[in-house]
C-alpha cells in the first residue's frame, strides 16, 4: 500500500498522514522531517540541506531522490507507506516509480488536497509544533489545552523558522510552479483523488482521512 499526499504547504498533509498512519497501520514518511533531521546535523550534507530550507527553497532532485530511496529500504516500510511532501517534481514521481518497482510494488493512490491560499498562509503562520513528540497544533484552529505545551506529551511547543508570511508566500509559490504539474501526471494514470479541505467545505483532516479510507477501499 503507497500512498502519496500532495498539496500546498499547510494543506493538512502531515496530519492527515499521521491519521492514516494509526488508522491503516502503515508508516508515514515526511520529506520535511527527513529534511529538517539533515539539517539539525552539522555535518557537511546538513549545512547543504540548511542552505536551502532557510530560504524557502525545494532541496534539489538528486539529494532528495538518495534520502528517500534510502528511507524506503528500511524496515518499517514493507508493509506500506504514506508519503507526505515527497514526489515533488515530475523527476521525482519517475524516480519513486523505479525504486518502487525494485521490491514490486507502485502508488496505488494519490490524494490531492486543496485550500484557499489565504487559509494556507493563516494556518502556516499560526502552527506550532511539539518539541518531543513532533505533533502538530494551531493556535487558531487546533488549540492545545494549555497554551504552548502538547496535550500528547507534554512537551513545549514550538513555532519553526519557515513558518513566517514571507517565507509562507514563496513556499506556496514555488509549489503553484513546481509541483502542482504533478496532478496532471497522476490524473493521466488514474490515481488522482483531490479534497477540499477548508474551513468552507467543513472538511478538515479527520474528515479527509476518512474519505481516503473509503477510496481506497472502494479502489
Amino acid at each position: 500500500m503507497v500512498i502519496i499526499m500532495l498539496g500546498a504547504p499547510a494543506t493538512g498533509k502531515g496530519t492527515v498522514s499521521s491519521i492514516l498512519k494509526e488508522k491503516l497501520g502503515i508508516s508515514h514518511v515526511s520529506s520535511g522531517d527527513i529534511f529538517r533531521k539533515y539539517s539539525a546535523e552539522d555535518t557537511e550534507l546538513g549545512r547543504e540541506i540548511n542552505s536551502y530550507l532557510k530560504n524557502g527553497n525545494l532541496v534539489p532532485d538528486e539529494l532528495t531522490i538518495k534520502m528517500i530511496k534510502e528511507r524506503l529500504n528500511e524496515k518499517d516500510v514493507e508493509k506500506g507507506v504514506i508519503l507526505d511532501g515527497f514526489p515533488r517534481t515530475e523527476s521525482q514521481a519517475v524516480a519513486l516509480d523505479e525504486i518502487l518497482k525494485e521490491s514490486g510494488k507502485q502508488v496505488d493512490l494519490v490524494v490531492d488536497l486543496n485550500s484557499p491560499k489565504q487559509e494556507l498562509i493563516d494556518r502556516i503562520i499560526t502552527r506550532r509544533i511539539c518539541s518531543k513528540c513532533k505533533a502538530i497544533f494551531n493556535t487558531r484552529l487546533n488549540k492545545p489545552k494549555v497554551d504552548g505545551i502538547c496535550d500528547n506529551c507534554g512537551g513545549e511547543l514550538y513555532q519553526r523558522d519557515d513558518d513566517t508570511l514571507e517565507k509562507a508566500e514563496k513556499r506556496i509559490s514555488i509549489y503553484q510552479k513546481e509541483t502542482k504539474p504533478l496532478e496532471d501526471f497522476y490524473e493521466k494514470q488514474n490515481k488522482l483523488y483531490r479534497i477540499e479541505l477548508s474551513e468552507t467545505t467543513g472538511i478538515m483532516a479527520k474528515e479527509a482521512a476518512d474519505m481516503v479510507i473509503e477510496k481506497f477501499t472502494n479502489n
